[in-house]
């Protein structure tokens, strides 16, 4: 399969993920979300939408370009795309824990979980090609944000 439509199959499926787990915060965010006490950092909701389909797009990108390599390096891409997998549920379920379960202590446990998988797919992805590592940097430090944030939030709040 060319390149270019593996990158499309996971761009699109990184942007169905993030779609759907989208639709379990929309009503907890006209509701329960501004409830809360959030850090004085927290960024308006605008941002939210523009950042993460961002990220979803340079996820896929990297997904299909370790994917690309599949002819050449077997195991170290399906190992790495396994990983790629986990941590893609793992942020699907984070939103449904914070935003669905209305439990932000939950969501922290898991999103450390997630970072943790973010981290790992990143140094696999790094070892098979180097821009697909440096595509997931900016998600690395996005979920670094979101993990500090969650904290303060759950903290303020419990």
């Amino acid at each position: 399969m060319e390149k270019y439509k593996k990158i499309l199959i996971f761009v699109v499926t990184c942007i169905a993920i993030g779609y759907l787990s989208g639709t379990v915060t929309r009503a907890s965010v006209v509701t329960w979300f501004p409830t809360l006490i959030k850090p004085s950092f927290n960024p308006p909701a605008w941002v939210f939408a523009p950042v993460w389909s961002t990220l979803y797009i340079m996820m896929g990108i990297a997904a299909g370009l370790v994917w690309n390599r599949i002819d050449f390096e077997r195991e170290a891409v399906r190992k790495a795309l396994l990983f790629f997998v986990i941590q893609l549920v793992l942020n699907a379920l984070w939103s449904i824990l914070f935003f669905g379960l209305k439990n932000p202590l939950l969501a922290l446990i898991e999103i450390v979980l997630l970072w943790l998988m973010i981290y790992e797919t990143y140094v696999k992805f790094i070892k098979i090609d180097k821009i697909a590592g440096y595509l997931f940097i900016p998600y690395l430090l996005w979920v670094s944000f979101a993990m500090v944030l969650n904290a303060s939030i759950w903290w303020l709040n419990k």
